[in-house]
C-alpha cells in the first residue's frame, strides 16, 4: 500500500496523556473510573481468619509478599523425610567370627594329638639336658689302689641318684658347681626333701614346725635353714618368709 505524495505523515509526538490506544491494554494509572482488581491473597485470608477465631492480643503481620504466597503455594512436594536411624550395641562372641557356625567337634585322633601337645609343653627340655657328661678331673690327682672307684659311678647323672646322697653334699654341689647340671639336680633333690631357696639371703629354708600365721602374701613361723658361709644348719624362730622371694619353679 502506497500513500499519495500529497498526504501528511502521522506525527507520533502528538499524543495526549489523557488519550488510550484503541487496540491497546487500559491503563489503570490514568483513567479514573478504572481501579486496579483487589485480588485476594492467601495473606488477607490469614489475616480475617485469626481476626475471627478471637484470639487475644496482638497479631503480628505477616510480611509476606504476593510472590512469596504463590511461589510457596505452587511448589511441588518435596520428598518425605527418611525416618531416623537408632543405633545400638549388638555383643558378638569372638568365636563366631571365626567359626559362625559354632565350634567343630574334635576327632579322636585331635583330641589325642591335643593331650600329647599340652603334656609335652609341661615336660620342656632345658639347655643342661643337651649337655654332655663331663668327665672327672681330679685338681690334685693321686694314685689310688685299683679296688677304688677309677671313674664316677654309672647313672650319676639322675635324680634317683642324688636323692641317695646326703643333704650336706646336695648343699655343696649347689653352691660350689653353679651353672652345671649337677646343681640342677642337686636343688631338684632338696625340694624333694621340703627344702625352699629364698632368693633375698640366698639360703635354703626348711619348717620346724607349722607356721602360726599364715596369709596370701607371707607366713610366719619357726624354720630351719643352711648358712653357708659357717657351713651349717640354724634354727630361726618368728620368721617372716615371704612369697615374693620364693623360688617356686617347678623343676621338671
Amino acid at each position: 500500500m502506497t500513500l499519495p505524495p500529497g498526504s501528511p505523515s502521522p506525527s507520533y509526538s502528538e499524543g495526549k496523556p489523557g488519550q488510550s490506544l484503541l487496540n491497546g491494554p487500559h491503563s489503570y494509572s490514568q483513567g479514573e473510573g478504572i481501579k486496579a482488581p483487589e485480588l485476594s491473597s492467601l495473606k488477607s485470608m490469614a489475616e480475617r481468619a485469626a481476626l475471627g477465631s478471637g484470639l487475644d492480643g496482638d497479631i503480628p503481620s505477616l510480611h509476606l509478599t504476593d510472590r512469596d504466597l504463590f511461589s510457596s503455594s505452587t511448589a511441588p512436594p518435596g520428598p518425605p523425610a527418611a525416618p531416623q536411624a537408632t543405633l545400638s550395641e549388638v555383643s558378638i562372641p569372638p568365636s563366631l567370627g571365626v567359626c559362625p557356625l559354632g565350634p567343630v567337634p574334635l576327632s579322636k585322633d585331635q583330641l589325642y594329638q591335643q593331650a600329647m601337645q599340652e603334656s609335652a609343653w609341661t615336660h620342656m627340655p632345658h639347655p643342661s639336658d643337651s649337655e654332655r657328661i663331663r668327665q672327672y678331673l681330679m685338681r690334685n690327682p693321686c694314685p689310688t689302689l685299683p679296688f677304688h672307684h677309677q671313674v664316677p659311678p654309672p647313672h650319676s647323672d639322675s635324680v634317683e641318684f642324688y636323692q641317695r646322697l646326703s643333704t650336706e653334699t646336695l648343699f655343696f654341689i649347689f653352691y660350689y658347681l653353679e651353672g652345671t647340671k649337677a646343681q640342677y639336680l642337686a636343688a631338684k633333690a632338696l625340694k624333694k626333701q621340703s627344702w625352699r631357696f629364698h632368693t633375698k639371703y640366698m639360703m635354703w629354708f626348711q619348717r620346724h614346725e607349722e607356721p602360726k600365721t599364715i596369709t596370701h602374701e607371707f607366713e610366719q613361723g619357726t624354720y630351719i635353714y643352711f648358712d653357708y658361709e659357717k657351713w651349717g644348719q640354724r634354727k630361726k624362730e618368728g620368721f617372716t618368709f615371704e612369697y615374693r622371694y620364693l623360688e617356686d619353679r617347678d623343676l621338671q
